[in-house]
């Protein structure tokens, strides 16, 4: 980054420098004049000061990274015990598109213990090769082994372009790589685009989703984004098998943890509202927590679940993970109907890729009418009733 340098020999008067800073970014510390983190760098100080006393200096010219040496996208396998987690496929279908622009090839990093035969599934969506790291120490995440891996493949293939899952696993494992290879990373994008020259243009919502961030890495390689599920379209799996799978090898001094798991314990089954065909989700125009029950009722007639924007969660009359939007969680459902919800940009974020969305506010001026396919302006109290009624007859017939 640029910054400010005090030449102190050339200051005759401290008092009279620092006063020239509109922000109180300098300060005297033991007789001389100091810049602190209130800097705007709005270089007054460089013009008004004495002469020579404050100088800018500019960054460095980076050294330009050898493109052609980066050839490729590569997709990580993100999966448990060998089953593979839904966005990968996600991943891979989007790596494709990426690929098209450029002619580079697509590229699958699957590792664990005893995955060989899984990754054949992998040769159905579209991967030209599949790298397999197959090793005991690999049995469960551990983030070092799991690091030492990616940088093993990616100090090898060198892909231009490496796109990870925003799973549980991915948020941990990317961020880590990121600084392993000193490169960019951008978090939960939701466009991907790529140039002709390689260059990714990763797309994300930010300060709250008010403001689209469009962010490259021309400088660095590989260029890192992690996908929320959900996100991209999944390619419909080929019959017949392409890609060539890989068998890898790593210095098994590499697979050395500092972690040692004493036990797994399984989590109870739950219905996930990701996966959920159908969401009624309840905004802040649900007046008390009892009134859930009637949206409720409404779901499970449906055969869906109810879901909910983030003042219910704030309210604390459901549980985050039922939570829709940026802070919250990424649906896709083939119906979801919203309740009383205003239909923020975060909120939309979230959501705005379903299949059919179906809105009742009794503003006619909401937002959410701008994303929904089919609106109701109405009181969802009289609205969800009639509803109920209706779908009960219907199941009756």
């Amino acid at each position: 980054m640029a910054k400010l340098i005090v030449h102190q020999e050339k200051i005759t008067d401290n008092q009279k420098l620092i006063e020239v800073c509109p922000f109180g970014a300098m300060e005297e510390k033991e007789g001389k004049v100091t810049i602190n983190a209130a800097c705007k760098m709005c270089r007054l100080c460089v013009k008004k000061g004495p002469q020579g006393a404050v100088e800018y200096v500019e960054d460095e010219v980076r050294e330009e990274i050898n493109k052609d040496e980066w050839k490729g996208i590569a997709v990580y396998v993100d999966h448990v015990d060998g089953v593979i987690h839904p966005v990968t496929y996600e991943l891979l279908g989007k790596a494709r598109e990426l690929a098209a622009v450029t002619g580079h090839p697509v590229y699958a990093l699957f590792m664990g213990k005893n995955i060989s035969e899984r990754s054949r599934e992998l040769q159905h969506y579209g991967a030209d090769k599949i790298f397999v790291y197959d090793e005991p120490e690999l049995d469960r995440f551990k983030i070092e082994p799991y690091t030492a891996v990616f940088e093993d493949f990616i100090n090898r293939i060198k892909p231009s372009s490496v796109l990870v899952g925003a799973t549980t696993v991915g948020r941990q494992l990317a961020p880590r790589v990121a600084a392993r290879m000193r490169t960019g990373l951008t978090a939960d994008c939701t466009v991907l685009q790529m140039n002709e020259n390689t260059d990714l243009s990763q797309i994300r919502p930010a300060f709250g989703g008010n403001i689209m961030a469009h962010i490259k890495t021309p400088h660095h390689r590989p260029q890192m984004a992690t996908v929320r599920y959900k996100i991209m379209n999944a390619p419909k799996r080929m019959e017949h098998k392409s890609g060539e799978i890989v068998n890898c090898t790593i210095d098994r001094e590499k697979l050395k943890a500092n972690v040692e798991v004493l036990d797994i314990v399984l989590k109870e089954k739950e219905k996930f509202i990701e996966n959920s065909d159908v969401l009624v989700v309840a905004g802040r125009g649900v007046k008390k927590q009892e009134d859930l029950d009637m949206l409720h009722r409404l779901a499970e007639l449906l055969g869906g679940q109810l879901a909910c924007t983030r003042p219910m969660v704030e309210a604390g009359w459901m549980d985050a993970k039922y939570q829709i939007g940026l802070s919250g969680r990424t649906v896709r459902p083939k119906l979801i109907i919203t309740c009383g919800v205003s239909g923020s940009v975060q909120f939309a974020a979230g959501m705005n890729h379903s299949e059919n969305i179906f809105a009742i506010n009794k503003d006619g001026k909401a937002p959410i009418f701008k994303t929904a396919h089919y609106c109701m302006v109405g009181d969802l109290y009289e609205v969800i009733p009639q509803l109920i009624k209706k779908v009960e007859e219907k199941k009756g017939a």
